[in-house]
């Protein structure tokens, strides 16, 4: 046998090697998600598509060093709603710019023809969509290319899903060990102000939580039971939306708002200028400048809704990052606002440090402050 012959064997054998190799690593497994649709999938996962942008929140803590690898497709809300974020790893990961976008499954943009020529492995997609998904047929046209749908959710109901949706995008994706490690950390910060409210059983003031307020020129938009309205009950407070909205998000009147007096106001808000170019929403998020926060927040109490309540009268009015609806960091909100209801309860939490470690333990990205701000005096 001539020495080439022999080379020719040697590669063709660990060719062979490789590819059962592959196969032996690849396993299809029958998953449930957060819809408790039954779904198989091949894992693990190399390729697949973010139905939200915004769901990079997760996958930066799942594989910090490479967050957006495998991502072949993704909704391009992330440059609209959070662009300080996106910003913040394009610098980082330029290769994001390079990402195919989509429009949304709700508003009927979705591009089946482009997803199909993405070869994803899995559409990762928020709960929220799946009425619209399955009305227009966007699952059975994916099922016949062989794409399967996962639903997760970090919006609808977060403290139900979101450690579910943790732990089945680690599955997949071959993270468990990362998805516990922060299920543990969301876990441990969470019992930071549970176990102290619970002990404790403090008198619950009354709060009205402002979706986005200042996004438009209605007034007012906020939470029913879930969500940030869950947030508030969760952080030793009563939103005075639990019995009038009777979902996750939904509107109140000013009227509505003056009769209940709320003792405290919570503003969400970010940099919405790609939708509301120059809109009054308060701009807070990572690098926020903070008296322009604060100046649009005071302005914001002017409004009808806001006249003669409590919270405006003794400056117990605050904006916080919109973002936290919306992602697995809920928990350091839930701790803000802790502090906010019950100062004197919370004085040694620092929601900042507990910030400061998510981004140092977990994520690829510095951490820049500027998440919240508040009218009261001697607050940021």
């Amino acid at each position: 046998m001539t020495t080439i012959m022999k080379r020719h064997l040697l590669f063709t054998a660990a060719v062979a090697l490789a590819l059962l190799s592959c196969l032996a690593q690849a396993r299809e497994v029958t998953v449930t998600d957060v819809a408790g649709r039954q779904v198989e999938i091949d894992t693990p996962v190399k390729r697949m598509i973010l139905g939200e942008g915004r769901q990079i929140y997760l996958l930066s803590v799942l594989q910090p060093q490479t967050p957006f690898e495998g991502v072949v497709g993704w909704r391009e809300d992330l440059a609209q709603a959070d662009p300080e974020t996106y910003a913040a790893y394009a610098e980082q990961f330029p290769e994001v710019k390079e990402i195919p976008t989509f429009g949304g499954f709700k508003d009927g943009t979705f591009d089946v023809e482009q997803a199909a020529a993405l070869r994803p492995d899995v559409v990762f997609m928020n709960i929220e969509a799946r009425t619209a998904t399955e009305d227009a047929g966007y699952e059975d046209k994916l099922a016949a290319l062989g794409i399967p749908i996962v639903y997760v959710d970090f919006r609808e109901d977060p403290i139900k899903h979101t450690s579910a949706s943790i732990r089945l995008m680690g599955q997949l994706l071959d993270k468990s060990d990362e998805a516990e490690r922060f299920i543990e950390f969301s876990d441990e910060q969470m019992a930071r102000v549970t176990d102290v409210i619970e002990q404790a059983n403090p008198e619950r003031p009354r709060v009205f939580i402002d979706r986005a307020g200042g996004y438009s020129d209605d007034c007012c938009m906020s939470f029913g039971p879930h969500n940030f309205g869950e947030y508030v009950d969760i952080a030793g407070g009563q939103n005075i939306a639990d019995d009038i909205i009777p979902t996750t998000f939904g509107t109140l009147n000013p009227e509505q708002i003056i009769a209940s007096n709320p003792e405290q106001m919570v503003v969400t808000g970010g940099d919405w200028e790609a939708y509301v170019p120059g809109g009054a929403w308060v701009g807070v998020g990572p690098g926020t400048d903070m008296n322009e926060a604060r100046r649009k927040l005071e302005a914001l109490t002017h409004r009808t809704a806001m006249t003669g309540i409590d919270a405006v009268k003794q400056d117990q009015v605050h904006a916080i990052w919109h973002q936290f609806y919306n992602s697995p960091y809920y928990f350091v909100a839930i701790q803000q606002l802790a502090k906010w209801f019950h100062p004197e309860l919370f004085e040694d939490l620092d929601p900042d440090a507990t910030l400061r470690e998510l981004h140092e333990r977990f994520l690829p990205l510095s951490y820049q402050p500027g998440y919240w701000v508040s009218l009261e005096a001697g607050h940021e």
